[in-house]
Formats: structure tokens, C-alpha cells, sequence
């Protein structure tokens, strides 16, 4: 059963309902569901379906591409010698099917484009040349590799310029949307069981699928990254090598944006991953932003070229907190650690970052989901003038407000004292001081479980909100 993905649903179903031929393509990261997606809305009823293959040869895609072919029913010819071969078989073989709309789908589109292969010009050519002249054709294709989708397909500057008719880039799960894939799939999960699974997973469909009903959800961390033969203990590798050729300088730039929670500027960056400056480390970080393993924002205040980019993949930041450079070997390590510091230090930081991820929900329980925002993180360094400070989220609004949002979470109700409170007068005074802003200053807080009510959280806090806040539908 589908969760969520509505809007998507819709896109291809009017696609397929069209009176015309359309081309659409499906992208995203690896295991967020895009082959689930497409296959579960036409229910494997297409007329031609094919997958690359990783790491083949050009040879090898071919005879697999005419096999699938000769599956479906076509009858002609021998193993096709080039890819302008085995897209005429393909247009041949669909001229010869009853009328009515006929799906092909492509997946893994990439692996197909292996060097020297062609594939570009003769997938151009049965688009542009063929299947775009007729009236019932859906292409559809897929691609984790999403920085190649981007470059040959969505911003494809030759035969494929402007050609495409709908681009569906998928999203991980929101809260609201894991919580609805576990109440369906019988998992016994609370609230808070779902955030701290988010806080390890993100919101991608295939981690959550591998969640044993039957186990707590400490045993299940403990049986998908340190148990015997954990089945998530390579996954980062794997996760990085399927969707970059040369997953190595994006991993670089992800271990230097793992150390600095609010994030780095482009020259932070240059320096900590030891880079040069070049247009390669723009594109890095676009397929990154694109994939969703980072995101860009600009600080209130400063400068455009000041940039600041951040890790916000739960994932990734899991990896390298509990399994980068460690040789653990107890089994059952996630269920020990539990009640301690590492955890609880971990918890903190992460609650932040699914923060980040639910801005939508975040300004709907603020009332203000209909305001254009901008929201960003700010930090400035201590000088022989002041201490420094740093703010986890500003949602600058355009009704002349500013959300100063501070971010803590705790297993009960967090209890704001009168330190507490003397420094998030001081941060916000800073803040005015150093961004020179003449906009109004709203305090809010974002708790896991709420605030313990005293006169503090009564009479200075203007806004309160809940993790049961960012469960919202949106």
C-alpha cells in the first residue's frame, strides 16, 4: 500500500490520461521508493519495463534490454550491437500492441549510460524521433544516480532540452507520513519511538521497511547495524557509490560538514576537506543538495557569498556518530546505551535536525504557513566584545516578525530557569545588535515534550511548540 505520495500519484496518473505522448522522470536518492512508487500506481501493467544493470558492460545492457524485450513478446531479430538497434526493436515491437496507452519504463537510467556506449544520442533520438510524434505513449524513467538525472535529463542542454513534460523529485517520509507507514505495517510504535527512528532513518521508506514488528526498537538498531551481520552495516558506502561516480570527494565534504552542527561556508569547506577551489566543488555540492543530504541557506545578515551549507541527513550523521572509525563489537549496543550521556548528547542534536526538516509544520503551528519565510540557523564567534552565540533556527517572516526558535529536547518536560532565560535574552540582544534588524523578535520554543510552566516559560516565550506539533499533515 502507498503511503503518502499523493501529489505524485497525480502527476502520473494525468501523465498516463493525457491525449498526448509525455516523458516523465522520476528521481531521488537511493531506497526512497521511486521504483515502489511507479510500479505500485500502474500495478506492473506496462507495455515494456527494463533496469540497468550496475557496473555491466554496454554488451551485457543490451542483451539484457533484448531478453526483457523478447519477455513481453517481441519476436524479431538477434542480440541488438548498439543502443540505436535496441530502441528500434523497442519501437517496433510497440507499434505492434492493441491501442491504448502504453507505459514504458525505464529504471536505473544511468547504469545504462556506461562510456563510449551512446546510449544519450539513441535514447534522444527514440524520444525526439519517435515516441514524442505519437499520442500514446508515457515514457517514464528512474535514477538514483540523482546528479546524473539532473545533468543529462532535467537540465539536459542537447536533444533533450525542454523536452521533458514532468520532473517528480521524491522526498523522504515526514513525520506525519512514517507514523502512517508504521500504524499500516502493524509496527507497535509511539510517538516517541517514531522521532527517535527518524533521528536514525530519516524519512526513507526502505530503512523503516526493514523493522522487525516483533522487536523493540533498540533491538531492531541493534540487529540492522550491530548485530551479527548487520544487514545497514555497509550501507553508507553503498549508499554514496551508487549515486556518485567518484563518491570520494562527496564523502570528504560530508565528514568536514558532520563536525560543525550549524554548517560551513564554501571556504570552511575548501580548507576542512582539504579541496581546492574549483567549479567541481559547486557541483559537488549541488548533487549533493539535489540528493537531500545537505541544504543551503543564507544567514541574516550576511552576505550571499557567505553561504552556509549544512548536514541535515539523519543517516549520514548516525554513521558517523556511532560506526565511523569504531570496531564495536557488542550486539547489543544501541539497547546499552540508552540511558547515557552519548545518547542523550545525540538525541539533542538530532531532535535539531528533524526540526529542520518540518519547517512547513513548524510555521502551520505558528499560524503562519501562508507568510513567505526565510529560515536559516545563525551563529556568530566570540570576540573581546562579546561571547558569541549561536541560534539553531530563524524564520525570517515577511510580516515584519522574526521566529527566534530554540530547539531542546528531553524525555519530560524541559524546565526554563532563570540563567536559562537571562541567555536567550542576551543571544536574541546580540542578534538584533550584530544583523542590525528592525524587525520584531518572537521567542519560541520547540520541545520534544513541552515546557514544565513556571513563570519563565508564562511570561517570556510567545510561542510554544511540541514534537506531536511536527506530526502535522501538510
Amino acid at each position: 500500500m502507498l503511503i503518502g505520495r499523493k501529489k505524485e500519484i497525480q502527476e502520473l496518473r494525468e501523465a498516463y490520461e493525457s491525449d498526448e505522448s509525455k516523458f516523465v522522470a522520476v528521481f531521488g536518492r537511493r531506497r526512497i521508493g521511486k521504483t515502489y512508487l511507479v510500479r505500485e500506481v500502474f500495478q506492473n501493467k506496462f507495455a515494456f519495463t527494463y533496469s540497468g544493470m550496475a557496473k555491466a558492460t554496454t554488451k551485457e545492457q543490451l542483451q539484457r534490454f533484448y531478453l526483457s524485450l523478447k519477455e513481453y513478446g517481441y519476436k524479431n531479430g538477434s542480440y541488438p550491437s548498439n543502443w540505436i538497434e535496441a530502441f528500434y526493436m523497442l519501437e517496433q515491437y510497440l507499434k505492434e500492441l492493441p491501442e491504448g496507452k502504453k507505459v514504458v519504463f525505464l529504471d536505473e537510467l544511468p547504469w545504462m549510460d556506461a562510456p563510449k556506449s551512446s546510449f544519450m544520442a539513441a535514447f534522444e533520438n527514440f524520444w525526439n524521433g519517435w515516441a514524442s510524434a505519437r499520442n500514446d505513449i508515457l515514457l517514464i524513467v528512474c535514477g538514483s544516480a540523482t546528479s546524473w538525472m539532473v545533468k543529462k535529463i532535467l537540465k539536459n542542454r542537447g536533444g533533450l532540452y525542454n523536452r521533458l513534460n514532468n520532473q517528480i523529485h521524491l522526498q523522504p517520509f515526514s513525520l506525519h507520513e512514517c507514523e502512517l507507514y508504521a500504524r499500516n505495517n502493524g509496527l507497535p510504535m509511539e510517538r516517541a519511538e517514531i522521532m527517535e527512528a527518524f533521528m536514525i532513518f530519516g524519512g526513507i521508506p526502505f530503512y523503516w521497511s526493514l523493522l522487525n514488528k516483533s522487536l523493540s526498537l533498540p533491538q531492531n538498531i541493534d540487529a540492522l547495524f550491530f548485530g551479527r551481520n548487520p544487514k545497514l552495516s555497509n550501507e553508507f558506502r553503498e549508499l554514496y557509490s551508487s549515486l556518485f561516480k567518484q563518491p570520494e570527494a562527496y564523502i570528504n565534504i560530508i565528514t568536514a560538514l558532520a563536525k560543525k552542527k550549524i554548517g560551513m561556508t564554501r571556504d570552511e569547506i575548501i580548507d576542512s576537506a582539504n579541496l581546492i577551489t574549483n567549479g567541481q566543488l559547486t557541483k559537488y555540492l549541488e548533487d549533493l543538495q539535489n540528493c537531500g543530504f545537505i541544504r543551503k541557506y543564507q544567514a541574516i545578515g550576511s552576505k550571499t557569498k557567505n553561504a552556509v551549507y549544512q548536514l541535515i541527513d539523519n543517516f549520514t550523521l548516525f554513521y558517523f556518530k556511532f560506526m565511523e572509525g569504531r570496531n564495536n563489537t557488542d550486539t547489543h549496543y544501541w539497547s546499552k546505551i540508552q540511558t547515557t550521556a552519548i545518547f542523550h548528547a545525540w538525541s539533542g542534536l538530532a531532535f535539531e535536525r528533524v526540526c529542520l526538516l518540518h519547517s512547513e509544520q513548524i510555521k502551520k503551528a505558528l499560524g503562519i504557513s501562508g507568510v513567505i519565510t526565510n529560515e536559516c540557523s545563525w551563529r556568530t564567534s566570540a570576540t573581546e566584545e562579546h561571547s558569541g552565540a549561536q541560534i539553531d533556527l530563524l524564520i525570517e517572516r515577511s510580516d515584519k516578525m522574526i521566529s527566534l526558535c530554540e530547539i531542546k529536547y528531553s524525555e519530560g518536560p524541559y524546565a526554563i530557569d532563570k540563567k536559562y532565560m537571562e541567555n536567550l535574552r542576551a543571544k536574541a540582544a546580540l542578534f538584533r545588535q550584530l544583523t542590525k534588524t528592525r524587525k520584531g523578535i518572537s521567542l519560541t520554543m520547540i520541545t520534544s515534550s513541552g515546557l514544565v510552566k513556571n513563570s519563565y516559560s508564562m511570561n517570556n516565550i510567545h510561542s510554544q511548540i511540541t514534537a506531536d506539533d511536527l506530526f502535522a499533515e501538510t
